[in-house]
């Protein structure tokens, strides 16, 4: 009998994915790494190149067993966790994304939730990467947020695509 296997996602360092992607086909996990056709032009041509839809992330399908060695996979930072669990994505939502993708070209994301002064937020990206803080300010692409440390409250300015809202537990 084969082991139950959910759809998961995975943060990855920041340009990894594809790497990342390579390295669990390799162990034998079955994983998806969603790559966007996009037109770079250069001063003596142009190429078609494919970047990862998703910055910094990596969908898995694995048993319990396998989390493991995901996680000891060079590159992988960690599961996408959603109230102290790892959170399953849907086998519809993988499919949606295949499809999209092979149906258009040249796709973008937009985060669908916004960001507002106080929300509790996580860094997904950059240097302050993986650590929580509150938004302070918002700006057009950058968000002021104050992120408690070693005594000290450090405020930083950060890309608005780099950070993640917190969901409140209640």
């Amino acid at each position: 009998m084969t082991p139950y296997r959910n759809w998961y996602a995975i943060y990855t360092r920041p340009r990894w994915e594809k790497k990342v992607a390579s390295l669990l086909e390799r162990k034998g996990i079955e994983c998806y790494c969603p790559l966007n056709k996009v037109p770079k032009q250069w001063a003596d041509r142009k190429k078609i190149i494919y970047e990862p839809l998703f910055t910094s992330y990596v969908f898995v399908c694995i048993s319990n067993e396998e989390t493991v060695p995901v996680k000891e996979t060079d590159g992988v930072l960690n599961f996408v966790y959603w109230l102290g669990k790892p959170a399953v994505i849907r086998q519809e939502e993988i499919e949606a994304i295949k499809q999209f993708l092979q149906e258009y070209e040249t796709v973008s994301i937009e985060r669908t939730e916004s960001i507002n002064p106080n929300d509790k937020i996580q860094i997904i990206d950059g240097p302050l990467m993986m650590r929580e803080g509150r938004v302070m300010e918002v700006g057009h692409k950058k968000v002021k947020v104050l992120i408690p440390s070693i005594g000290f409250n450090l405020v930083a300015e950060v890309e608005i695509t780099n950070i993640a809202k917190m969901k409140s537990i209640a």
